[in-house]
């Protein structure tokens, strides 16, 4: 194949990824911006969350929101270690399971 040959080829390869390039952003878009409308819209007509008052977050259940428990991995324990809570790690609220943080149903 010469050069001249060559540069055709490339170029219909690079329209037809280009194509596919734009037609995978446009597409992208159209689904985030439906996406954005449907939540907001969702979000105005729906219940606050009874579980997490709204908010979205609540108090560690494991923890109590003291951020560390107490752990011994043997079962009569000599020395017990406080160990970061592994539910929140740590942040002394955990997102609401009800409404997976969104704070409506």
């Amino acid at each position: 194949m010469n050069p001249k040959q060559l540069r055709i080829i490339g170029k219909g390869v690079a329209i037809i990824f280009g194509g596919f390039l734009t037609l995978n952003i446009a597409a992208t878009v159209a689904v985030g911006a439906l996406r954005s409308f449907a939540e907001k819209k969702r979000k105005k007509l729906a219940l606050p969350c009874g579980v997490c008052n709204g908010k979205g977050f609540y108090l560690c259940k494991l923890c109590n929101g003291n951020a560390t428990i107490k752990w011994s991995p043997l079962y009569d324990p000599i020395h017990i270690n406080p160990c970061v809570c592994p539910t929140c790690d740590g942040n002394r609220v955990q997102r609401c399971l009800n409404c997976i943080g969104k704070g409506y149903s």
